[in-house]
């Protein structure tokens, strides 16, 4: 059995997740779906990756006393990828009900990119399509970004 999320439904996380793909996938051929979604979930582990080491960093405590925490050769050194700040998963959740969204994740996957070297002409940008709802990428109801992947 799934285990609960902490949202106010009491739908398992499974049910919640097809829904979303449900309404994110509309017209989008699946040979393509796959690249938004796991783009996107991809996205979100670097983002949470990046996340945890930058406290860390921040904190100041211990080997991380004189630590920088927008240095990427401190991410380089713990094998996390560095995420600019316009890339991060909280930016992009504040842009995500735009109608820019799906340009906003392309310049961000782009920002990767170009931090990251080994991830060069990898990432997809496919999120600005016209076959991409941004209303749906975006979400407008309580299966937004912020249920779907964290």
């Amino acid at each position: 059995m799934a285990k609960k999320n902490n949202n106010a439904t009491d739908e398992p996380l499974e049910k919640q997740l097809w829904k979303s793909a449900d309404k994110l996938r509309k017209n989008i051929d699946a040979a393509e779906y796959k690249h938004v979604v796991l783009g996107l979930i991809f996205l979100k582990y670097i983002s949470d990756a990046f996340e945890e080491l930058y406290d860390k960093l921040n904190s100041k405590e211990g080997a991380y006393e004189f630590a920088d925490p927008e240095d990427k050769e401190e991410y380089k050194a713990e094998n996390v990828f560095f995420v600019p700040s316009d890339a991060r998963w909280n930016f992009l959740l504040s842009k995500a009900k735009q109608p820019t969204i799906g340009k906003t994740v392309d310049e961000a996957m782009d920002a990767i990119e170009k931090e990251n070297p080994p991830l060069k002409g990898v990432l997809p940008k496919v999120y600005a399509r016209q076959n991409l709802d941004p209303t749906s990428l975006g979400g407008t109801h309580r299966y937004d970004w912020k249920y779907r992947l964290g």
